[in-house]
């Protein structure tokens, strides 16, 4: 049998800084492990998240307001998150969801009120909208159609965007059937996607 008493233990959990240096130097080398790998996380997947909230009908402030929410849920919960680009659609396409259902749609501003490293500028905004013809196209098809052929383009299976939107993976199949045979024909007619 051990004569070590698990109790000796419990102070360094309560008290890290009566814990050794080994101890101390471990939980500060797997916080900064975690904090480079959020951090990676977030560089890689802000953007395409705040594009899903915008081609979902969020406005531009509210759709980064939302990813920045969802991201910082995300964070809390780092270490228990298996999928975190699962979890951060499916957070903010609900954060969403409740948003559009509680407040009415504000009128468009000349100017927004500070700029974010998101929304540096209004006219930076209308100006990536306009030079990417793909969002013009996602945003002439169905709700629906719409969000399943942007979580497609972001690398998702049907399976995988079948669980996200809570449906049948041949509906999600069927979804994205329609939207590509629509995007096709708006393609092939040179339309404008206004």
């Amino acid at each position: 049998m051990s004569t070590h008493d698990p109790a000796e233990d419990a102070g360094y959990l309560a008290d890290p800084s009566s814990a050794p240096p080994a101890f101390s130097e471990q939980r500060a080398s797997g916080r900064a492990a975690t904090d480079r790998a959020f951090s990676a996380f977030y560089r890689e997947a802000i953007k395409p998240l705040i594009a899903y909230l915008i081609v979902s009908g969020a406005p531009a402030p509210i759709a980064a307001e939302i990813a920045q929410e969802c991201m910082i849920e995300l964070f809390k919960r780092w270490a228990d998150v298996d999928h975190p680009r699962a979890y951060v659609y499916v957070a903010a396409g609900r954060m969403w969801g409740r948003k559009v259902a509680k407040v009415q749609m504000e009128a468009p501003v000349e100017k927004l009120p500070e700029s974010t490293s998101l929304v540096p500028t209004v006219d930076a905004l209308v100006a990536f909208e306009s030079q990417h013809e793909m969002l013009q196209i996602l945003k002439a098809l169905p709700p629906r159609q719409r969000q399943v052929l942007f979580l497609t383009l972001q690398r998702f299976t049907p399976s995988e965007i079948a669980e996200q939107l809570g449906l049948d993976p041949g509906t999600v199949r069927a979804h994205l059937m329609r939207a590509r045979r629509a995007a096709a024909a708006r393609i092939k007619d040179g339309k404008e996607w206004q």
